[in-house]
């Protein structure tokens, strides 16, 4: 099973940007979809966007205009980037093979968006 390692979170003021990597152990060539998914305290663990091994992509509508998911078929690294953050997007992030079930969770990456 291929590993994923999260990296490039931060403290951030509102309307700063972060780029977060997800450093896959093997090829994510093969992996049908991968997603971020983020989780709060208190909240259940939520998507926010994904991509296919095709390059489609989905988002979800409080992250749609300002995060934008891409890959590196080489690096074996998907990438989120993060614009025009906001209080509200403070959380652990997470990549994982979508749906969850088919992967496992990595330590995540804690982003912090001060007001």
């Amino acid at each position: 099973q291929v590993q994923l390692v999260e990296s490039g979170g931060g403290l951030v003021q509102t309307g700063g940007s972060l780029r977060l990597s997800c450093a896959a152990s093997g090829s994510i060539f093969s992996i049908a979809v991968l997603g971020w998914y983020r989780q709060t305290p208190g909240k259940q663990r939520e998507l926010v966007a994904s991509i296919s091994n095709g390059g489609g992509t989905n988002y979800a509508d409080s992250v749609k205009g300002r995060f934008t998911i891409s890959r590196s078929i080489v690096k074996n690294t998907v990438y989120l980037q993060m614009n025009s953050l906001k209080p509200e997007d403070t959380a652990v992030y997470y990549c994982n093979i979508v749906p969850s079930y088919l992967g496992s969770w990595g330590q995540g990456t804690q982003v912090t968006v001060s007001s």
